[in-house]
């Protein structure tokens, strides 16, 4: 059999070499060179018959495979996952550490193993400290397996007698076949990749918990998020017990759901109502604060944005933003001084989105300007108003999507008022009747109808 050999080849611009190089010669970047295992190509013996599974098919003769899927015992995990878990597939779920990731796949192993062969690999902790954290959240099952291994060769052989198994962690597992150490890139390739064909070929599901570096991405090459059927990822902060869990990649399902979590002494619960989630008791007495109609995949939660501003001691006034992006709320803060003539400049902000959440979209921009204006003019918004709407660098309001939705979302949390762009009034329409509607096309607009 021909003997494997190892290569360093750079993860930046791939460029091979025999031998480890601090510096890499094709791009000039340090430390992006990482081992990979080559093999030398086995010779084929040439048929004159070609295979029949390598031969094309026309689209109409390509026969539809069904996806058994099996709920997790958990109703946020299995709407985030598309309605259940898929049969032989791969799942990778990373995030920061402490959030909950092994937490979560200890209650989903503990509900499969009642019905099922469910193995735990733990490479991370021992056994004994597993069964701590089952005794913690109240799970007991005879029929989940523990077992505390690195070696991938190792553990091969349990991975074909059960059903579901679940890696904690990927980066803590290696393969012999390299000689770099565990969570390097080559490594987390091959193990990654040895597993997809188990999976594959006897249609084992797979959990991967998955590492992240300290900028926010999960660590390893990108390739591993490539060969993941699901790759999800638990945002929010350690000292916050509302956990929201996102689908990055889906291929059994959409990529817009999201789940909410809640973290508590036993164990992490899915939470359906977010009526008091995201919004204080205290909204429409303090200034500052302004509920918006987010969009968070395909649910919409009323959240409520916080703003407080400080005369600045220093020459460079401070500009800090929790939930929103620091550079956004730094173009709003230009646009209300250049466009509505607000004295922003001498001022310290601080801004703030209820419950840990993340406003990635451009339609919460409108709520934040409403908000500043409230905290410059220390003067409250109306507790049942909801604002939202994209801003430009001109000062005008433009539309977004899901209105409607945003709109709808209002009312049944019993608000009376709506300030939204001028754009979407039309799709809007409908809800004339039963909520007040208030298009804008610009700021300046907006401040007026609000103060």
């Amino acid at each position: 059999m021909p003997k494997s050999t190892t290569q360093f080849v750079c993860a930046e611009c791939g460029y091979t070499s025999p031998k480890w190089l601090g510096r890499c010669p094709g791009c000039g970047k340090f430390n992006t060179l990482a081992e990979e295992a080559v093999a030398p190509a086995v010779p084929v013996k040439k048929t004159s018959v070609r295979a029949l599974s390598s031969r094309p098919l026309p689209l109409s003769q390509v026969r539809y495979e069904s996806y058994e899927r099996v709920s997790s015992g958990i109703e946020e995990l299995d709407v985030v996952l598309g309605g259940g878990i898929v049969r032989g597939s791969l799942v990778l779920v990373g995030g920061d550490p402490g959030v909950g990731k092994s937490t979560l796949l200890t209650e989903v192993a503990a509900h499969l193993a009642k019905e099922h062969k469910v193995l735990y690999l733990s490479a991370e902790e021992s056994c004994s400290q597993v069964k701590l954290r089952c005794e913690r959240l109240g799970l007991n099952s005879d029929r989940l397996l523990l077992l505390n291994e690195t070696c991938l060769e190792n553990a091969e052989e349990s991975f074909l007698e059960a059903e579901y198994v679940i890696v904690d962690s990927i980066q803590a597992v290696y393969t012999e076949t390299l000689s770099s150490a565990a969570g390097s890139v080559g490594q987390v390739r091959e193990c990654a990749a040895k597993i997809m064909r188990i999976a594959k070929s006897h249609g084992i599901t797979f959990f991967l918990v998955g590492h992240v570096t300290k900028e926010g991405t999960l660590a390893g090459p990108k390739v591993l998020e490539h060969i993941m059927d699901a790759v999800l990822y638990f945002e929010g902060e350690r000292t916050e017990n509302f956990k929201i869990l996102r689908a990055y990649k889906n291929r059994f399902g959409s990529v817009q759901e999201v789940g909410v979590f809640e973290m508590t002494g036993e164990g992490i619960f899915g939470v359906t109502d977010y009526a008091s989630l995201f919004l204080s008791d205290s909204r429409g007495v303090a200034a500052g604060a302004v509920v918006t109609p987010s969009e968070t995949g395909n649910r919409c939660m009323m959240v409520e944005i916080q703003t407080l501003m400080a005369k600045t001691a220093y020459g460079l006034p401070r500009r800090m933003s929790l939930g929103v992006d620091p550079n956004r709320l730094i173009v709003l803060i230009a646009v209300l001084e250049k466009r509505c003539s607000l004295p922003l400049g001498t001022q310290d902000v601080y801004l703030n989105a209820m419950g840990g959440i993340k406003l990635n979209e451009p339609s919460a921009d409108l709520a934040v300007c409403a908000a500043l204006a409230s905290a410059e003019r220390m003067v409250p918004v109306d507790k049942y108003t909801a604002v939202f709407g994209e801003v430009g660098l001109t000062g005008e309001v433009r539309g977004v999507n899901f209105a409607d939705r945003r709109v709808n979302e209002c009312l049944k949390m019993g608000f009376k008022r709506v300030i939204l762009p001028a754009k979407n009034m039309k799709a809007c329409e409908k809800f004339k009747e039963k909520i007040e509607l208030v298009p804008v096309t610009y700021v300046a607009q907006m401040l007026k109808a609000l103060f």
